[in-house]
């Protein structure tokens, strides 16, 4: 490690400003809190309605959860080595360099993770749109739904504002609410016999032709799998509050992806059970109607509570984790300065919590203009997302070379074909992305490029003429 640097030595060891409050439960609790969200709620049905049939539904899904597995993969040997606060941020840096580090953050900033916690912010109220007309048949206006989603972001924001000890407890409690409502999801749908009805897997069960347009639609249907599987690396965001985060970082990251894998499939086929493909595509609260057509209108109120709960808990663990990435650029630097500060009492990233906060605001506020705007906010930042995640992939073979003798407690599985699988698959969805969604994701990609900018004028020229 001669070439190392000072910043280098510091990113592999375990000392850091922040309090080590979490034990193995929270690290669990937030990879399942930042995972199950809105996603299995909401997509659902855009899946559906892109491959139009049951066979092609459940191999999105089991697509998305297999590159899910081994993209953890690839992050439980980085997260062990390096148990830094930022994640990616921390991995891009120490493998490509500080540029393609801060533009990924930038591009998260910017583009993909603000955008993420708005978009989750309005889905919780959709769902609370959906108990308001189940119990009183009368819907909110979008005016309203932009106002809900806007007090949770700000009321989660405070929250977590005074400790992550507090805000681990918090994730504790969402974590439990979730496993639990999707679990009842699938109890209650298959022992509902006299609504539920094997036939469903079959109306219809394949597509009409494959041909090239079949194929296009799988990898459209793939990004909005790939965003309910999203969040995963929630845990290495916050690594060094962590206790013993070189075990308990990986071991969180297998334990709570599996379990989510488990919950998906499950709640898939409880949807299709109870409600036709045709009728899956043309439902916005599918959870709804699956219970409602299971439970009647009480069960359509369960449920659209249980998802309140669900999404409001993953808008808090997102923004619990998001924000240390912001600290841990802004501390080497790279990124607004002030962001770097931490609150003297609580040891929280109080100034990038209220900055991050404060772009959800102005991202949600151009999303809620536009008809559709759960999907926008995704077709938004896919391609982004993608390009950086192929970058974060690859870096396990660029660290392998350029550090082979730093300690590993653990190794990528069935390495080199791990990352092999997950790279190729990505790389054609991005191909297929920007096919299927060109002018959003130019928008995307146009808006991360500013970064450099920011960062020649900012960073660069500060440290040299410095």
């Amino acid at each position: 490690m001669a070439r190392d640097s000072v910043i280098d030595i510091k990113d592999f060891q375990d000392s850091t400003e922040y309090k080590r409050d979490l034990g193995i439960i929270e690290a669990v609790s937030i990879v399942i809190g930042r995972i199950i969200g809105s996603g299995i709620f909401r997509t659902p049905a855009p899946i559906m309605a892109l491959v139009g049939c049951t066979s092609l539904f459940g191999l999105v899904w089991v697509l998305g959860g297999i590159v899910t597995i081994f993209g953890a993969v690839v992050y439980a040997e980085l997260s062990a080595m390096m148990p830094r606060s930022g994640g990616p941020y921390v991995y891009l840096k120490m493998a490509y360099g500080p540029f393609w580090a801060f533009l990924r953050g930038w591009a998260m900033f910017f583009v993909s993770e603000t955008a993420s916690i708005a978009a989750v912010a309005l889905i919780f109220g959709e769902y609370l749109n959906a108990l308001w007309k189940v119990a009183f048949h009368a819907s909110f206006s979008q005016m309203t739904l932009y106002f809900i989603a806007l007090i949770t972001i700000w009321l989660l924001t405070v929250v977590n504002l005074f400790g992550v000890s507090l805000s681990g407890k918090v994730q504790n409690v969402f974590g439990a609410i979730k496993v639990v409502a999707v679990g009842g999801i699938i109890g209650v749908s298959f022992t509902s016999w006299s609504t539920g009805s094997l036939s469903n897997f079959a109306s219809p069960m394949w597509p009409d032709s494959f041909d090239g347009s079949t194929f296009l639609a799988i990898g459209a249907a793939l990004r909005y799998a790939f965003f309910a599987f999203s969040g995963w690396e929630g845990a290495t965001y916050i690594a060094e509050e962590v206790k013993n985060p070189r075990r308990n970082l990986p071991l969180s990251l297998f334990i709570g992806i599996a379990g989510v894998m488990v919950l998906y499939l499950g709640a898939n086929a409880a949807y299709i059970y109870q409600i036709p493909a045709g009728e899956i595509a043309d439902s916005k609260w599918v959870a709804t109607d699956a219970m409602e057509v299971a439970l009647g209108a009480t069960g359509g109120i369960l449920i659209s509570i249980a998802v309140m709960f669900n999404t409001f808990g993953n808008v808090s663990t997102q923004i619990l984790c998001k924000a240390r990435t912001w600290q841990s650029m802004a501390r080497d630097g790279m990124f607004f300065k002030k962001f770097a500060e931490l609150s003297k009492k609580h040891k929280t990233p109080n100034n990038a919590l209220l900055g991050q906060g404060i772009w959800a605001t102005v991202l949600l506020t151009f999303a809620v203009m536009a008809a559709n705007s759960y999907e926008t906010i995704i077709d938004f930042f896919s391609a982004t997302s993608t390009v950086f995640n192929l970058m974060v992939f690859g870096s396990i073979w660029i660290l392998r070379k350029k550090y082979p003798d730093v300690n590993r407690p653990y190794k990528a599985w069935l390495y080199p074909w791990s990352l092999i699988i997950v790279f190729v698959i990505y790389a054609v969805f991005f191909v297929i992305t920007l096919m299927t969604t060109l002018i959003p994701s130019l928008i995307g990609l146009v808006l991360t490029s500013t970064g450099s900018i920011y960062y020649y004028f900012f960073v660069y020229r500060r440290k040299t003429i410095g």
